[in-house]
């Protein structure tokens, strides 16, 4: 991390989190923030879900959820990017304040609740975005809907001329009741309804870290059948085991660094059910803990609140750290490593 990027974060850790979150983007969009273009060796290329990336090294939805930054973003060294949720009419969200961090820990809880200007808006700045890495929409429903498997279909509509993949989310814990659409019976009909209308859109499913053997089964089950084409494994988690900060208590989804055990076990678990290409998403914050998410059976992995700690530079370190993990153990590109220690995470 360069001592102007160290001290830019030193001064937004000093604002409400929130506040600070919006400055980032706005610094981004003003071209304050390293721009090196996406990171890439002949062994970080790799392909998911048909698209090329020049890195499995991503951006989790969530950090810009509106799309106002989609540029600068593709040139911070990510190999994709994911922005949303969006949602098919704006929404506020939750009351503030609605996100916390919790420095001790490295981590964050948000419950944000799909705060988001609504799907015509955002997909109108995808429609204008030029050619770069790929980009895709996070799919959300509106709290007040009362048909959220349509509000899923409503926004694959307005996106899928957009977007380079659109990504179904019913594992959010901030809108109540959401998670309940991760069972069997409902999860299928919502991804027949998405699948229906997607084009030719590439369509993920992101799940929750919480998932029992059981429902994790079930969850490959209906992926298989559904014709999905990757699982991002996993989203927040409602657990709050082993924290010690202030904020820990606090009601919502917990990201960062606590979450990295829960969400590899659950990827690993998923690996062994589906030949699916998963992504994994958990507490990712350094070369190792990527490389060991591929190991355990994800061809690709996203970050976020890492991105709060060690700013928007730590993309391209994690992203060239890869690339020496790979080389050190002999494999000659990323796909050679996906589930070589899975094993481990069982």
């Amino acid at each position: 991390m360069s001592l102007i990027e160290r001290l830019g974060l030193g001064a937004l850790h000093r604002l409400d989190p929130e506040v600070a979150h919006g400055l980032a983007l706005r610094a981004l969009r003003c071209n304050l923030a390293p721009s090196p273009g996406p990171v890439t060796t002949p062994r970080l290329q790799t392909t998911l879900a048909d698209m090329y990336l020049p890195n499995p090294v991503g951006l989790a939805a969530g950090f810009d959820k509106n799309g106002t930054a989609v540029a600068p973003l593709s040139r911070a060294g990510f190999g994709f990017i994911e922005i949303g949720a969006a949602t098919p009419l704006p929404q506020p969200g939750n009351p503030r304040p609605r996100l916390f961090r919790l420095s001790e820990d490295a981590a964050a809880i948000n419950r944000f609740g799909f705060n988001n200007e609504g799907a015509d808006a955002i997909c109108g700045r995808l429609a204008r975005r030029g050619a770069g890495i790929p980009v895709g929409l996070n799919l959300g429903a509106n709290k007040t809907s009362t048909d959220r498997a349509d509000d899923f279909a409503r926004v694959m509509i307005a996106a899928r001329n957009h977007v380079d993949f659109a990504t179904v989310n019913v594992s959010s814990p901030n809108t109540e009741k959401l998670r309940d659409l991760q069972g069997k019976a409902a999860l299928a009909a919502l991804l027949d309804g998405v699948m229906e209308v997607r084009g030719a859109t590439p369509v993920f499913l992101k799940i929750a870290p919480d998932l029992s053997e059981a429902e994790i089964a079930d969850v490959a089950e209906v992926a298989n059948a559904a014709g999905i084409s990757a699982i991002i494994a996993t989203n927040t988690t409602l657990g709050r085991d082993g924290l010690r900060s202030a904020h820990a208590q606090q009601a919502g989804g917990l990201s960062g660094a606590p979450l990295f055990e829960k969400s590899t076990r659950v990827l690993a678990r998923l690996s062994t059910l589906t030949d699916i290409p998963l992504i994994g998403v958990g507490g990712v914050g350094s070369a190792e803990q990527a490389y060991a998410k591929i190991c355990a059976g994800a061809s690709a992995v996203q970050l976020y609140t890492a991105l709060v700690y060690g700013g928007i530079g730590l993309v391209g370190e994690i992203a060239r750290g890869l690339d020496t993990l790979l080389a050190r153990d002999g494999f000659d590109q990323v796909a050679d490593a996906v589930g070589s220690r899975r094993g481990d995470w069982l």
